[in-house]
């Protein structure tokens, strides 16, 4: 927070497709030092992950400031409890509170969903334990209307931060920004900001959020992706996102295609280096 007054956030989700602690600390090493944090979220095609308190340990091992991420859809309430006084003992600065997608969605369909809680009231149990609270909406999703209130709930009980997942154009994005802010005013907004290079990781991207790649990217993926052309393009969608009244930060979303995670951590690094990540 103390960040956020002086400048905008620059987040990123760590291009990680399991539980590799190797992986894990590689793609952190890429990123050290040129983001403000990492979002350690729910990746649907790797639904099994290291258990939080230990990801976020490996993460800040590289230097890296750990952003960690909770879902009620695998854990009940006495599993989230521990897990949150896990990451306060660690201590770990800030907790992304998620109700999460249903397991059919994801790469796990075989799992019992749990949801024993709702993103709201875990926010409420996170926003005890001193750490920072952070919370996710998607604009597009119905009912889209129902939004900007639900936002405005999860601030009233305790989240400090929105992530705006993908919005399906820049008017929708000022419009649900600007609804958030009306109605939460002390609720600081960050806008998700995609990076694909390759097919395989739009085709991911697109399966879990529909309208985050726009078709013109789609269509330029049919071949190999300059590295170059990707990062100018999530570059200036970054900066539009700056510009938008309200909005405090980016978390750059690099969904990796097979075999593409350290590939897909450079890029990220190298925008969050344009936008000024990791420096005081």
């Amino acid at each position: 927070l103390d960040l956020a007054a002086r400048r905008p956030l620059v987040l990123a989700e760590l291009p990680s497709s399991g539980p590799d602690p190797d992986e894990l600390r590689r793609v952190a090493a890429a990123l050290s030092g040129r983001i403000d944090a990492a979002l350690l979220g729910d990746a649907p095609w790797a639904r099994v992950q290291l258990p939080p308190s230990l990801r976020a340990g490996l993460v800040a091992a590289q230097g890296l400031r750990p952003w960690a991420s909770l879902t009620c859809r695998d854990r009940n309430r006495v599993a989230l409890e521990g897990e949150l006084a896990g990451l306060a003992a660690a201590g770990v600065a800030a907790v992304h509170c998620v109700t999460g997608d249903h397991p059919l969605t994801g790469g796990r369909p075989d799992a019992r969903p749990v949801f024993d809680l709702d993103s709201i009231r875990l926010a409420a149990l996170a926003a005890g334990t001193g750490m920072l609270v952070s919370v996710a909406e998607s604009p597009s999703a119905p009912p889209a209307a129902d939004r900007p209130a639900r936002a405005a709930a999860k601030a009233a009980a305790g989240a400090h931060v929105v992530v705006v997942n993908h919005a399906g154009s820049p008017d929708e994005l000022h419009a649900f920004v600007a609804a958030v802010r009306e109605r939460a005013p002390a609720l600081r907004v960050i806008v998700s900001v995609p990076l694909v290079l390759s097919l395989a990781g739009a085709e991911r991207l697109a399966s879990f959020l529909p309208g985050a790649v726009p078709a013109a990217v789609l269509r330029a993926l049919d071949g190999p992706v300059p590295v170059a052309g990707a990062v100018a393009r999530a570059g200036r969608a970054a900066r539009a996102a700056l510009e938008v009244p309200g909005v405090a930060g980016v978390d750059l979303s690099g969904v990796p295609g097979p075999g593409e995670e350290l590939r897909v951590a450079d890029a990220l690094a190298r925008v969050g280096t344009e936008l000024g990540g990791g420096t005081a």
